[in-house]
């Protein structure tokens, strides 16, 4: 009889803690939610000081969201901290080694680390994931990674690959144009990032390499108008500088 009422207890008291740190998760978990929701908000007003303060609160209610370590991870990759970044992707991705997302950001975190290597692996993982919702991403990542490899016939082919799925994919044209600059197919160049500047006429980057173009195939006077258009889209970015100095150059340089 004691046997019993002893068990009975032990049970009772063993039922009552499952449920009662099964509820106590629950509440730390939305507790972590909510923090991290605003901390979301806070990273999409640019304020990245305090979307990290929320994140890190967040992960102390708890650190088991492959949301939120995809969260710190670009905050952190904001900050300019790529090894922390780094990390926190790798995290997220262990917890759901199927989140597309964090992989692509893992890669963009070794892009920008210049570990063109490791961002090729990592790309190309994702580029087998045939539910990943944008592959034309990791395909001209893996352009860009070629690229700044000087196998600008690997990065030809991905960027290639990236603009088969989505035609008017802007970063994806101007690699390809940048990769074209460098194999000195300079026609393929100028037609490449005239659909470039046509599709996106407010990026004065792209308009800096379609003069650059213009200027290899001996085209000043579209050149001229390409530099200056450059100067004209941001007058006080360091690349207008670099456009001015370019129409001098070719002769092109008068009041703007």
């Amino acid at each position: 009889m004691r046997k019993n009422l002893f068990f009975g207890t032990a049970l009772t008291l063993f039922i009552f803690c499952i449920v009662s740190c099964s509820a106590n998760l629950e509440v730390k978990k939305r507790q972590e939610e909510a923090s991290r929701e605003l901390g979301e908000a806070y990273m999409a007003q640019g304020n990245y000081t305090a979307a990290l303060r929320e994140f890190l609160k967040a992960e102390k209610f708890y650190g088991e969201d492959r949301h939120l370590h995809n969260d710190l991870g670009l905050t952190y990759m904001a900050k300019e901290k790529l090894e922390l970044a780094i990390g926190h992707f790798k995290k997220a991705i262990e917890l759901s080694p199927d989140y597309g997302p964090a992989r692509n950001n893992l890669g963009t975190a070794y892009l920008a680390k210049k570990d063109w290597n490791a961002a090729i692996v990592t790309f190309k993982a994702l580029t087998e994931d045939i539910l990943y919702a944008t592959p034309h991403y990791p395909l001209s990542n893996l352009g860009w990674a070629y690229y700044n490899k000087k196998e600008y016939e690997l990065a030809e082919t991905y960027y290639k690959e990236s603009l088969k799925i989505k035609p008017d994919f802007v970063i994806a044209l101007r690699g390809l144009g940048q990769t074209y600059i460098a194999m000195e197919k300079i026609p393929e160049a100028v037609a490449i990032l005239k659909k470039a500047v046509k599709n996106s006429p407010r990026f004065p980057e792209i308009y800096f390499d379609l003069a650059e173009a213009y200027t290899l195939s001996h085209k000043y006077k579209e050149a001229i108008h390409a530099y200056r258009k450059v100067i004209e889209l941001d007058p006080d970015d360091p690349l207008a500088d670099k456009a001015k100095k370019e129409l001098r150059k070719i002769g092109g340089f008068r009041q703007l």
